[in-house]
């Protein structure tokens, strides 16, 4: 049953009408009519936007450039720029489809999509365990979220927005559609949906060097790696069941792919497990490489290395 918390709870509209709002109700509103416009402009669009993006964001361009150069360092460099350029344009594309994901009818995304895998979700939902979605910090995460809850209900893990307009928003619109979203430290949260054998999406992609992480091979490079995939697994009994979004060349939509689960997953080895995940994540990041989103410092050194950002 999806959860309305949204809609029951009228919208605090008294808390955001300072001055240092206004910029930001203006790009809602032009984000809200973007959804009017139909989908082969939006893309067209969000390509131009995102392109002009990648040369005023120097910073990152230049974190991008650097982890497409350590993932791909056979890659001829003019490939390697075509694909660097082709990733800002994902970007762009990216927010042209998180106003959709917010706004846009499921009729009209449903016209937009096709899912691949869905009978082993089915077929361990039967099974009566905890399930675990394994995916990855890509450009299409917010659409592909709404699209995978038009074929069934989950939840989210999710990493808060800094500005409280923009949070709030994106709460209410999240939860509206996604049945909950759980911040992505609240662990608690996560296996409270586990326990009660609702689907979680979890990425744990990012570079993680707290007190529960591994160095594990991620495009053969070593990496801090997040072990709460296998802690959790454990913990709760749940099957881990990767999931991909690909947004389709010429405008023609997505494809939505659930891969058979991971057996014997968890093991007795933490770093076998971690260097498992990295590699299922490496192996969706290979079929749509501009679509991963290459501006996040992936390969942050550890104490005493050369930082390759640098």
């Amino acid at each position: 049953m999806r959860l309305m918390t949204s809609e029951r709870t009228p919208f605090p509209w008294r808390r955001f009408l300072a001055p240092r709002y206004w910029h930001i109700w203006v790009a809602l509103a032009l984000f809200r009519a973007i959804v009017l416009l139909p989908y082969g402009i939006q893309i067209r669009l969000g390509s131009l936007i995102g392109r002009v993006m990648g040369t005023f964001m120097r910073k990152r361009r230049r974190i991008a450039a650097t982890n497409l150069a350590l993932c791909f360092p056979s890659m001829n460099p003019s490939a390697r720029k075509q694909m660097l350029g082709d990733h800002f344009a994902s970007l762009g594309i990216g927010l042209m489809e998180a106003a959709n994901c917010w706004w846009a009818t499921d009729e009209r995304l449903r016209r937009m999509v096709s899912m691949n895998g869905l009978e082993h979700l089915e077929s361990a939902r039967a099974s009566g365990r905890s399930i675990i979605l394994l995916s990855a910090h890509f450009t299409t995460l917010e659409i592909g979220g709404r699209l995978l809850g038009l074929y069934t209900p989950f939840h989210l893990m999710y990493r808060p927005s800094g500005n409280p307009l923009l949070e709030e928003v994106i709460r209410r619109n999240r939860e509206a559609h996604f049945e909950k979203a759980i911040p992505h430290d609240s662990v608690k949260d996560m296996m409270r949906s586990l326990k009660d054998r609702i689907p979680v999406w979890y990425a744990p992609d990012q570079n993680y060097r707290r007190k529960h992480s591994v160095l594990a091979p991620f495009f053969d490079i070593p990496v801090a790696t997040n072990t709460a995939t296998s802690r959790i697994a454990r913990a709760s009994g749940a099957i881990v069941i990767p999931f991909l979004v690909e947004r389709l060349p010429d405008s023609s939509g997505y494809q939505l792919t659930l891969s058979t689960p991971l057996q014997n997953f968890p093991s007795e080895d933490t770093l076998a497990d971690a260097t498992r995940i990295n590699k299922v994540l490496e192996t969706a990041v290979r079929e749509v490489p501009e679509q991963y989103l290459w501006i996040h410092r992936r390969f942050k050194p550890l104490p005493g290395q050369i930082d390759p950002y640098n």
